[in-house]
């Protein structure tokens, strides 16, 4: 569809707000370390170290991956609606029976800035993600699980030693994880057992 120079010029200005407004993102601080364990990685850092992740490792999926695909939805998942919702911990149990409803409200404003069209698109990646039942659903929350473990393995458990986080914990979180791609789930079962035997995680 043509549009109108003045069409096009409200459509930027949406746009232009959408992206200054994310830009929050950058100041929302989770829980898992840097893999140097400097610091706390924000938000942005963990979107976009997904979005790569999600190329790189594509070969190790059960099922063929539209990988652009995943990449918009790693980048547009519940990182951005934590700019009202706020960071929940993975083993947050009390934080986690309001998350839905907190960042259902907050994916109706921020997706509510772009032009209407644009707007659906992404909270539609959105509720892919939410629901876990597509290939690339199911690949991107196995990306938004390997890479906290993954920098958790290099700064030596930190995170889980802060929070007493158990095995049965972390093996609860990732249930689903070989559905998706065993060879990946091996190998985060190595590095779970590892840390279990270097005293970061506990035993139930």
């Amino acid at each position: 569809m043509e549009r109108s120079r003045e069409e096009l010029d409200t459509r930027l200005k949406r746009q232009i707000q959408f992206i200054v407004e994310v830009d929050k993102v950058k100041n929302i601080f989770r829980q898992t370390y840097l893999a140097d364990a400097n610091r706390k990685e924000n938000d942005a850092e963990h979107s976009w170290h997904l979005a790569l992740m999600a190329f790189v490792l594509a070969d190790y999926a059960n099922e063929p991956i539209d990988v652009l695909k995943t990449m918009k939805m790693v980048l547009l998942h519940d990182d951005l609606v934590e700019i009202d919702a706020g960071d929940t911990y993975a083993y947050d149990e009390s934080g986690a029976a309001t998350k839905r409803e907190r960042e259902e409200k907050a994916a109706d404003r921020i997706f509510g800035l772009l032009p209407e069209d644009q707007g659906q698109e992404f909270r539609k990646l959105w509720e892919e993600f939410e629901a876990y039942k597509t290939p690339e659903a199911k690949y991107a929350h196995l990306l938004d699980n390997f890479q906290p473990l993954l920098l958790n393995d290099a700064s030596g458990g930190k995170s889980w030693e802060e929070h007493g986080v158990h095995r049965s914990q972390v093996y609860k979180r990732n249930e689903r994880i070989p559905e998706t791609s065993e060879i990946i789930w091996e190998q985060m079962k190595e590095i779970i057992q590892k840390h279990i035997e270097q005293g970061h995680l506990f035993e139930d």
